[in-house]
């Protein structure tokens, strides 16, 4: 009797949670593609097919995965390739952290060149993340810290919360390679999104802070406003924060949380509506499928995976 009493109360709690995921629309993360040497930054292709960034250094390249995800190629090595985004024409931007620091151009086809270096003279340091905006430019997060001062010998720094950093807002024009600061001085500048209102929202790693800057007059202003922070409470200990993002087309901002594994989501006024576990503790940066889908992809670097998991909104189409 004892038996079947826990037989019975584990259907049923199964049943029940089974229905909450039904509810929610979120599903356990289901790996897509794998054998990835820390990715980063995915992008859906016109095709199905993704490209996302191998950031380890037997890979440094820009890679291309299939749309049913089985095979993958190396586009192109430029060697730490962080951040990506794909322009109406088909032209793959890089923002390249190590070699050097900088902007880069790459076509499907392998060829790659160096874009941009520096904003007036001063090199870039980390060239972190990229996305479009609403005016055709192309804007881009600098963490103000160069990778080889935060890593060495192949480790973080264990006082890496002491080191100086100046993350930095740029917008650039792609035809003309004229760019302007928008902002400094964050505390590791990282994750970068436009969202429904043509805003635009950059996250500050070492705070767990996503900060807004408004579009007006056709052109986004460089007040810095709080909308909100990934973390319930205080930021806990160890390497971890806000990195890669995307808006739904819902409003809500899912924002992959280094460190954590999680991705949390923001409401329309900055509060966390729910936090969404991944598989490892390192996601790193996030994109919407096609629209009929409902999912979300992943990229993670603790287990070198590229992971789908079920939400309740599609994605807000990307400039």
């Amino acid at each position: 009797m004892k038996n079947a009493c826990i037989f019975f109360c584990a259907i049923i709690l199964l049943t029940a949670v089974g229905g909450c995921e039904k509810k929610s629309g979120i599903t356990a993360p289901a790996v897509f593609s794998g054998n990835l040497s820390e990715p980063e930054a995915p992008v859906l292709l016109p095709d199905g097919s993704w490209i996302v960034t191998e950031m380890a250094p037997d890979k440094g390249s820009v890679t291309h995965i299939s749309a049913d995800g089985k095979t993958q190629r190396i586009i192109a090595k430029t060697g730490r390739p962080n951040g990506l985004a794909v322009d109406k024409d088909g032209v793959i931007w890089v923002a390249e952290s190590v070699n050097p620091p900088s902007l880069m151009k790459v076509t499907m086809d392998g060829k790659k060149e160096i874009f941009l270096r520096n904003y007036k003279g001063a090199p870039f340091l980390f060239p972190n993340d990229l996305a479009f905006g609403p005016d055709g430019a192309l804007y881009m997060t600098d963490s103000g810290v160069r990778f080889t001062d935060l890593v060495q010998n192949g480790k973080l720094r264990s006082d890496y919360m002491d080191i100086k950093t100046d993350g930095r807002v740029f917008r650039i024009d792609v035809k003309t390679k004229a760019i302007e600061e928008i902002d400094s001085g964050l505390g590791f500048a990282n994750g970068i999104a436009f969202g429904p209102d043509n805003n635009l929202y950059v996250d500050e790693m070492f705070t767990g802070k996503v900060y807004r800057y408004r579009w007006k007059n056709n052109k986004v202003t460089p007040e810095r406003e709080f909308f909100g922070n990934v973390f319930d409470r205080e930021r806990p200990g160890g390497f971890n924060g806000p990195d890669g993002m995307k808006f739904g087309a819902n409003g809500q901002l899912f924002i992959t949380v280094y460190g954590a594994g999680t991705i949390t989501v923001l409401g329309t006024d900055g509060a966390i509506l729910r936090h969404i576990p991944t598989r490892g503790s390192k996601p790193t940066n996030i994109a919407f499928g096609a629209d009929a889908q409902k999912k979300i992809y992943v990229t993670e670097d603790e287990t070198g995976t590229f992971q789908a998991i079920d939400v309740d909104s599609s994605g807000l189409p990307l400039y």
